[in-house]
């Protein structure tokens, strides 16, 4: 998607648009930054990379479009992640990840939600598994959550990336 979402598109094109577009931007992000720079701890505040908050985000889509909404089992690495000993794993684990390894777990589990998403044939229908407390969730829930998702985490990596610029060493 290249620009901004159409103005009068219906519900279900405009949530696939708007998050399609922040997806677009996390993107765009894993273009500025080398390896080192992604999986670098430029703010002495926080522990989030570069990288974690890509790597975080692609686990995102997994658990809410596959593992909730259609209780399917989740794809690998999340598959296998060790969450039970390491609830934090993507974050903590994403500095092992090359940024085109990163590009790519995060395009694929995107494409996967797009995928997922358009077997189900309305913003209505309940997903699969419950959350919060057992609680079905709508597909649109889902797709206003990821939106909140990613947008949120793009502030971040707005932060992370200003950051990472400033250390840059001055030509």
């Amino acid at each position: 998607m290249t620009g901004h979402p159409a103005v009068a598109a219906p519900e279900r094109r405009s949530l696939e648009q708007f998050l399609d577009f922040h997806r677009a931007g996390v993107l765009r992000t894993l273009d500025e930054v080398t390896d080192a720079e992604a999986a670098a701890r430029p703010l002495p505040a926080t522990d989030l990379t570069v990288g974690g908050v890509v790597k975080h985000l692609a686990a995102m889509e997994d658990l809410w479009f596959s593992h909730k909404l259609l209780d399917v089992p989740s794809a690998e690495p999340w598959r296998s992640a060790p969450f039970a000993s390491d609830p934090d794993w993507e974050f903590h684990s994403a500095g092992a990840n090359s940024v085109a390894e990163l590009r790519e777990l995060y395009e694929q589990a995107c494409a996967a939600s797009r995928a997922t998403a358009g077997r189900v044939a309305s913003l209505d229908e309940l997903a699969a598994r419950g959350s919060f407390g057992g609680q079905l969730v709508s597909l649109r829930w889902i797709y206003l959550h990821m939106l909140e998702e990613v947008a949120q985490h793009r502030g971040h990596l707005d932060l992370l990336m200003d950051a990472v610029r400033q250390a840059r060493p001055r030509r």
